[in-house]
């Protein structure tokens, strides 16, 4: 059996810095999400080159760690859809497998098990929360694309000919699109309905396409070769076939997400090498959307035009990569992260939520930890989260370090695992709050209330840990 290409969903930093590091199984032999070409690989030379941390300040997004999710040290989130179901893959307890879940905020990480072999990974979720992705199946460790309803379970959609496929993104109709090995060993672009099964869409003259995004009208993005070698980003309709959507000055591009306006997203080069994030549309072509510091990509596209992907950026004297999103009023957005090396973002829903992956250093292993940044505007706040009305809000994950929060109203709200260290919490409503594996070193307390507060392994103001004070952190702010 012919091996699976790679194709890196994340820009190779991450991927780069985990398998370097990955305990023996934990993901060996799975086709390192989305094979061929994600543009920024680049980026894993720069960063393994430059190494350094920044901290992002409160901005207008919240970003939320949802954790490890399966009981294992590494999560990945890939896509969002408009009621906040998050997909992505996880390393699991047993054995250090990596399987698919889907995460909502009231209900946790849903292991959604494999094809029959050990490993599976969701790319791509629509609005009635079918997912699709790739499993190993029983039959000599193959790769196949799956399509998972709960109703349903997950079933095999095949190939094309050859012995594996990839699904990377489904529509609201249930159409699936992804690549897979023909029977001559190419790869090439298909979509799969329930009706037709999986249809080969062909190339631009070259010998391999990929397919990574499709809205709601059917229509399929991705790259496929030229004739001439270069891979160029297409858009496909049943009506019109395979479109070359040209360049960005460069030789290569890839497209990555489409709306259901047609506004297509992703990366190429340009004339002056970097590789550029742009928005297609036919009436306006190929535009460069910038970055924040030099090389930059867009993977995710919503309803109202809000794109987002990474870019590098230069802080602390070092080049790292970070998670952006950019509106037409707004310009380009840094998502920051968890406090630590590195994020990338890989989808965004009506609301504005974005998903994706940062990094976070233990030792000398980067571990990657699936996050959500929440947009503010979402819990009824403005420009800051100071004087806000937060009661109820859940914001298990939140990183909050040093962010200022001074009289806002956190009665009741959910802040377990939160990163509160430094916060300024001046005059805090905190009475109800869930403080649970919280982290409060450093935070300013003065005149709050924390009456009702549960506190459990909670880290207090002073350093120390409720547990050890009692059960509190009481009389330690």
């Amino acid at each position: 059996m012919r091996a699976a290409p790679t194709r890196q969903r994340f820009s190779g930093f991450i991927l780069h810095m985990v398998n370097g590091s990955a305990r023996s199984g934990a993901r060996a032999g799975l086709p390192s999400t989305r094979a061929g070409g994600r543009v920024l690989v680049l980026l894993a030379i720069l960063l393994a080159a430059h190494a350094g941390g920044a901290h992002a300040a409160e901005g207008p997004f919240i970003p939320i760690d949802l954790g490890t999710l399966l009981g294992g040290s590494t999560s990945f989130a890939y896509a969002v859809n408009d009621s906040g179901q998050v997909v992505g893959f996880s390393e699991t307890a047993a054995g250090g497998a990596f399987h698919a879940f889907l995460w909502t905020a009231a209900g946790g990480a849903v292991d959604l098990g494999t094809l029959g072999g050990r490993g599976s990974e969701a790319h791509g979720v629509n609005a009635s929360g079918q997912v699709v992705g790739f499993s190993e199946t029983v039959a000599g460790g193959a790769y196949h694309a799956f399509s998972w309803t709960v109703k349903g379970g997950m079933i095999d959609l095949g190939t094309l000919g050859g012995s594996f496929s990839v699904a990377e993104a489904v529509n609201d109709s249930g159409e699936v699109v992804g690549w897979a090995e023909t029977a001559d060993g190419a790869l090439h672009a298909f979509s799969w309905t329930v009706k037709g099964g999986m249809i080969d869409l062909g190339t631009l003259g070259g010998s391999f396409s990929f397919a990574f995004g499709v809205n709601n009208g059917g229509q399929v993005v991705g790259r496929s070769d030229t004739a001439g070698g270069g891979p160029h980003a297409f858009s496909w309709t049943a009506a019109g076939g395979m479109v070359d959507l040209g360049i960005l000055g460069g030789s290569f591009s890839v497209g990555e997400a489409v709306n259901d306006s047609g506004q297509v997203v992703g990366g190429g080069d340009t004339a002056a090498g970097p590789v550029h994030a742009f928005s297609w549309t036919a009436a306006g072509g190929m535009v460069d959307l910038g970055t924040l510091g030099n090389a930059s990509e867009a993977s995710g596209v919503n309803a109202s035009g809000q794109v987002v992907g990474s870019s590098e950026v230069f802080l602390g004297g070092v080049w790292d990569v970070h998670a952006f999103s950019r509106t037409a009023a707004g310009g380009m957005v840094d998502l920051g992260t968890l406090g630590d090396r590195g994020s990338e973002a890989s989808g965004v829903n009506a609301s504005g939520q974005v998903v994706g992956v940062t990094c976070l250093t233990t030792g000398t292993a980067c571990e990657a930890h699936a996050v959500l940044w929440q947009p503010i505007a979402n819990l009824g706040c403005d420009a800051t989260l100071a004087g806000c009305n937060l009661r109820g809000a859940n914001l298990a994950g939140a990183y909050l370090k040093d962010g200022d929060l001074r009289r806002a109203n956190l009665r009741s709200a959910n802040l377990a695992r939160a990163n509160l260290s430094g916060a300024d919490l001046t005059g805090a409503n905190l009475g109800g709050a869930n403080l649970t594996n919280a982290d409060l070193a450093g935070a300013n307390l003065t005149g709050a209330n924390v009456k009702g507060v549960v506190w459990f392994n909670t880290i207090c103001p002073d350093g120390t840990n409720s547990d050890a004070n009692k059960g509190t952190c009481v009389g330690h702010l």
